[in-house]
């Protein structure tokens, strides 16, 4: 199977490649899931890039606790997938392949190390509208198609 690639490559950018590890992380009634608003209002889910030494599942865990303070147990790797973009808030073009995991088991145990994110649990339909990145929304289809029938 062929990992999707949302965007198109522009031939004049030079894309800067960031490696990203993010998680779908339900609430306990599963009808909700974990999601940051950046800043700027951008929805995103749990995670962000993949620092030198760690693998995916090192990155998404330490990025829990520096956003949310909070733990998650990985319970499947969904998939890759990458998206070109241009990033007007940092001037610089990206390609950005990540790994998505489906996780449970959430719990926050300590204060966030980040304070300038809103952190929020948000109903899963909300959250596919509102997601900014395209392998965002992608992953929590894969994740909401292998979940129990309501």
């Amino acid at each position: 199977m062929i990992d999707p690639v949302f965007g198109r490559k522009d031939p004049k950018l030079d894309y800067h490649t960031r490696i990203g590890a993010y998680g779908v992380i339900p609430d306990h009634s599963g009808a909700r899931l974990l999601i940051l608003q950046a800043p700027n209002h951008a929805l995103f889910l749990p995670g962000g890039g993949v620092e030198e030494g760690e693998t995916p599942e090192v990155t998404l865990a330490r990025e829990l606790l520096e956003e949310f303070g909070a733990t998650a147990h990985v319970t499947q790797k969904l998939g890759k997938s990458s998206e070109y973009f241009y990033s007007h808030h940092r001037q610089t073009a990206y390609y950005h392949p990540a790994t998505f995991f489906a996780c449970d088991q959430l719990a926050f145990v300590q204060d966030p190390l980040e304070t300038f994110n809103t952190l929020m649990l948000m109903p899963i339909d909300l959250a596919i509208a509102e997601l900014k990145r395209p392998t965002h929304r992608w992953a929590v289809a894969k994740w909401l198609a292998n979940q129990p029938k309501r």
